[in-house]
């Protein structure tokens, strides 16, 4: 009896085996390389079909876009010069001594690199700074997406304790001591007059003009078939098919302007945070966070809200795993707030190769950083 139990458990056990290994994809089980390279090489409309879920709303990848800004006009380039200066002076804060360029640094794709930015008095803020690249195309801004607009962002960071810690009550009558900036005041707005509407919406001006430029990625789908690699292909497809990345990540900037909850909230534990929830309180909410952007993801890192992670390779394994799930505790099982994660999550079984293929076409995305000239700030 003892053998054929002994024996059952290990045929069990090899099935289970069987059962969640990853699935090693070979072009051949569908599509050479060759013709993958050929239909990727085509129109989009004319792409493998994508495997996204059954009414949800998405676009498909696409090219880099153009900031909204025009810098032809020369009343909106003197906004954007004027708000580009503020963005780089240390006197926006209490202390003298943060800028917004100390979180979003030009050559660091402007993050910062961080697991989370550090602010005033060395304060830890509690989430990881996003980079500022393509900003304009956000719908909601922060993780939580607590402002609806760049302008109304503008204003947050100043006045929180952990970053800039600036009294806003104070800071147009602050800033006009700075006898330098009524000229550039006038030249933006008409009038030397300095208000916090006027620094705010010069800001989300600049903000607006901080863009990527064009990718490996941009110049294959314009027709530079070479500008892939052959396992940037096959990332590209997985992406789209398999790997399912594109139910969250499409579009021109890989994003769908949503949030997802990817069991990351750590409910009731370090480093819990519910996200969304704290804006709208909707139990449904809770843990959700905006799907950022991919383009240079791969030089932002550490990554996520709360930059715990700074290994693609890992991270892939948690997505292969169906990222974590809430442990329901006792005296949980009737929380309203306990977390759920969302339903376009599921295990994809991605074999080693096939990550690499993901995480070589994530390079793909990436494009140089800009140069940002030395700032001379006003007297």
């Amino acid at each position: 009896m003892k053998k054929i139990i002994f024996g059952l458990s290990f045929l069990f056990c090899g099935l289970a085996f069987v059962s969640f290994r990853s699935h090693e994809f070979k072009l051949g089980d569908e599509l050479s390389l060759d013709s993958l390279r050929k239909l990727y090489s085509g129109p989009s409309h004319l792409w493998p079909s994508a495997n996204v879920d059954k009414n949800l709303k998405w676009e498909e990848l696409g090219p880099l876009q153009p900031s909204p800004v025009n810098l032809k006009n020369d009343s909106i380039r003197k906004v954007v010069e004027l708000g580009k200066t503020l963005f780089f002076d240390p006197r926006l804060s209490g202390s003298n001594q943060i800028s917004c360029s100390s979180c979003h640094a030009p050559d660091l794709n402007w993050s910062d690199g961080r697991q989370v930015s550090i602010g005033h008095d060395h304060q830890p803020n509690k989430r990881n700074a996003p980079s500022l690249e393509n900003v304009w195309y956000f719908k909601k801004l922060f993780w939580d997406g607590r402002a609806n607009s760049l302008e109304e962002q503008a204003q947050m960071p100043l006045e929180a304790h952990n970053e800039m810690n600036q009294d806003v009550k104070n800071l147009a009558r602050k800033m006009s001591k700075i006898k330098g900036y009524r000229p550039l005041f006038n030249d933006a707005f008409g009038t030397p007059t300095i208000t916090n509407q006027r620094i705010f919406e010069s800001l989300a001006t600049f903000q607006r003009t901080i863009v990527s430029r064009k990718t490996p990625f941009d110049r294959f789908i314009e027709g530079e078939i070479k500008a892939l690699t052959d396992q940037q292909v096959v990332g590209l497809h997985l992406f789209r098919t398999k790997a399912r990345c594109i139910n969250c990540h499409n579009g021109p900037y890989f994003t769908d302007n949503d949030f997802h909850n990817l069991g990351l909230t750590y409910y009731g534990r370090k480093y819990e945070d519910l996200g969304l929830y704290n804006i709208t309180k909707n139990p449904e909410d809770v843990g959700k966070f905006k799907t950022p952007g991919l383009r240079n993801v791969m030089k932002t890192a550490p990554w996520f809200h709360n930059g715990l992670f700074d290994d693609m390779d890992g991270i892939l394994n948690m997505y292969n795993m169906g990222m974590p799930m809430q442990v329901v505790k006792p005296g949980q099982e009737k929380d309203p707030l306990l977390p759920k994660n969302d339903k376009l999550l599921r295990g994809i079984r991605l074999s080693n190769s096939e990550k690499q293929a993901l995480i070589s076409f994530l390079d793909a995305l990436s494009s140089s950083s800009y140069v940002v000239r030395e700032v001379a700030l006003p007297k």
